[in-house]
């Protein structure tokens, strides 16, 4: 992301002023967003002081490695005061600041990969615009809803005090920039509240929005605090007023907190900070460890996805802490890729204070935290899945992420199969709510296999003609449709000592469910039929790479069928479409003998004998979802047979 062209620019050697354009991004999410979420502004100081406390966790860690970068001033905190009279509130703190480059980049642009594909799905409905923009995070901007004008003066620690930046906007399209000097390290931002903002010029307003929102934070909210010394008698002595500063949040580590002594509303308020989320999460798993290995952990599962959830190289992962340091956001590297999801915090006494992300892929101890970590996310979804509507929102939201897990993690394999869910003839509905352990207990005496079929749409699969001997004779089928199902299905091969079986391939194998009378009268309709499934082989050539009669179908004449371990049309299609080149695989044509366009065919002589040979095929390759290579040839064909 870049900045737009410079609109205006005053340059003198003693303030070096300028004026910028708004990344495009910027002015469409302030537009939307100050509309957008009005009715839930008071969000504004939650972001700030989140945003303040990053800033003072940054400074604290840098700070390991050089010292004086608290410039003599160690005690981090976070202040807040208003004047009600000028109408504006003040937020400070003394964290690690920005230079001019830093404001230029922080608060002129939105770096986040994904975000112009976000913007288009925002529709200035104010509503479901509010959802949207809660997945994408406000942060700083979110002080462009209560005001009409923002100041910001900072300074990078460890820089002169002529290096300071004051950043000025009134969020329209434009901001300014200026030198300053500035004696303390850290970030002032004065917001000018609009005229109906001014409730939150207000002591008891303010606290209220701090121990509702923040009171969590490790860093400490002060706010100033007027006494008015008095007499013996208890009276107020006039003139002996002192201004002192008030700590008004816990300012303690939320997760170093026993389980006990943190209230529900509390975790949840954790949540939003940590995740930069406007909903609450799903559940959550607060765990502390003792041991070979001493860690504490807190996970969140959200109650719904970020906007760049589908980037696999997006930033995801915890926040990670050593001894109460903070170290790194999104340290990815402690939960694998299918829970990219879970928010929350790892503080740990295992890792050095002065671990880098290149570090972390070397040391031990990560591989065995992560192993836990992974265990603790599952066993929190295991948990989650006794509440059939709370799982079924998870599922909706990210499911298809989940069923990454099989093939990327076959150490969990079965755990993870087990929180699948899939849609099924069961109910017929395209609602993705059947377990494997509720197929398993539904199959029918004889069965030894978990039978799916795989295709590109729910009605796709619903419809498809290989289902049809599965309904005669009651078997439950899972119906696949999802874009990633035919990957999940080629890792994933048991469960429960079953076997899985696409009903699209190989040979059909019912088990114990058909009698021996059946495969009897099976096997002599098939030596009846020789010559004609010959004489079809014929005329198809090496169109086909076989041809049989099939007892899988009841009202369609014929139907597809490919190689027990061949590759899926939907992974075909997937694989294809990435530009990955792959070898041609001929289906198996499979007849319906008891169908009257077979018995037609059967009677059929010459050039009509082909023609019904080739309708047949291509009709079956269209209701398997595929794709002919001349459809052309397949309408003048069934033209033919049908003008004969």
């Amino acid at each position: 992301m870049t900045t737009a062209p410079h609109e205006k620019t005053a340059d003198n050697s003693a303030n070096h002023e300028e004026t910028l354009g708004f990344q495009t991004e910027v002015k469409q999410l302030l537009n939307l967003m100050i509309h957008s979420l009005y009715s839930n502004r008071e969000i504004f100081l939650r972001e700030l002081i989140s945003n303040a406390a990053d800033a003072c966790d940054k400074l604290r860690y840098a700070a390991l490695d050089n010292d004086a970068l608290y410039e003599g001033d160690s005690e981090l905190r976070i202040e807040i005061e208003h004047n009600r009279e000028a109408n504006t509130i003040t937020l400070r703190d003394n964290g690690i600041g920005m230079n001019r480059a830093d404001v230029i980049a922080n608060l002129g642009t939105i770096a986040r990969s994904g975000t112009a594909e976000f913007l288009k799905q925002l529709s200035g409905e104010q509503q479901k615009d509010a959802k949207l923009i809660g997945q994408f995070g406000v942060g700083f901007y979110s002080g462009f809803i209560v005001a009409d004008e923002i100041t910001v003066r900072t300074r990078k620690a460890g820089t002169e005090v002529s290096e300071g930046v004051e950043w000025r906007s009134k969020g329209e399209g434009e901001f300014t920039v200026s030198d300053i000097e500035q004696a303390q390290h850290g970030t002032e931002i004065t917001l000018h509240l609009k005229e109906d903002a001014k409730e939150f010029a207000d002591d008891y307003r303010l606290q209220g929005l701090v121990r509702k929102y923040s009171d969590h934070i490790e860093v400490p909210v002060r706010m100033p605090k007027t006494e008015t010394a008095t007499d013996d008698e208890g009276n107020s002595i006039a003139g002996s007023e002192v201004t002192t500063w008030e700590t008004v949040n816990e300012a303690t580590a939320l997760w170093s907190r026993p389980k006990s002594d943190v209230s529900e509303d509390e975790y949840k308020a954790f949540y939003k900070h940590v995740a930069h989320d406007f909903s609450d999460p799903l559940t959550w798993s607060h765990n502390k460890v003792e041991g070979k290995l001493e860690y504490t952990s807190l996970l969140y599962v959200p109650g719904r996805a970020p906007f760049d959830m589908f980037e696999r190289d997006g930033a995801r992962g915890v926040k990670l802490y050593v001894q109460r340091v903070f170290i790194m956001d999104d340290a990815e590297q402690f939960l694998p890729l299918y829970l990219r999801f879970i928010k929350g915090v790892l503080d740990t006494r295992e890792l050095s204070l002065n671990v880098s992300r290149e570090l972390l892929q070397q040391d031990p101890n990560v591989d065995k935290i992560k192993a836990a970590l992974t265990k603790r996310g599952l066993d929190m979804l295991k948990k989650l899945t006794k509440d059939k509507e709370q799982y079924q929102t998870f599922w909706k939201t990210f499911g298809s992420v989940l069923k990454e897990g099989p093939g990327e993690d076959p150490s969990n394999r079965e755990k993870i199969a087990g929180l699948l869910r899939f849609a099924s003839t069961h109910t017929d509905t395209s609602a993705q709510e059947h377990s494997l352990a509720d197929y398993v207990e539904r199959m029918k005496e004889g069965q030894r296999k978990i039978y799916y079929v795989v295709a590109d749409s729910f009605n796709a699969a619903k419809n498809s003609p290989h289902l049809e001997i599965f309904r005669k004779k009651g078997i439950e089928v899972l119906l696949l449709s999802d874009r990633i199902d035919d990957w999940l299905m080629s890792h994933l091969t048991e469960y429960d000592g079953k076997t899985f079986a696409d009903v699209a391939k190989g040979e059909l194998d019912l088990g114990d469910v058909e009698d021996a009378d059946e495969k009897k009268a099976q096997e002599e309709t098939a030596k009846a039929k020789e010559d004609l499934v010959k004489r079809v082989k014929e005329a198809l050539g090496d169109c086909v790479q076989d041809v049989k009669v099939t007892h899988r179908l009841t009202d369609s004449p014929a139907c597809v069928v490919l190689p027990e371990h061949e590759m899926g049309y939907q992974m075909r299609r997937i694989m294809e479409a990435a530009g990955q080149p792959l070898p041609e695989v001929k289906p198996i044509l499979e007849l319906n003998p008891d169908h009257a366009l077979v018995a037609r065919l059967e009677g059929a002589e010459g050039d009509l004998f082909t023609q019904l040979s080739y309708i047949l095929l291509d009709q079956a390759i269209i209701a398997e979802g595929g794709h002919l290579d001349d459809p052309a040839a397949y309408v003048k064909r069934l033209n033919s047979v049908l003008t004969a």
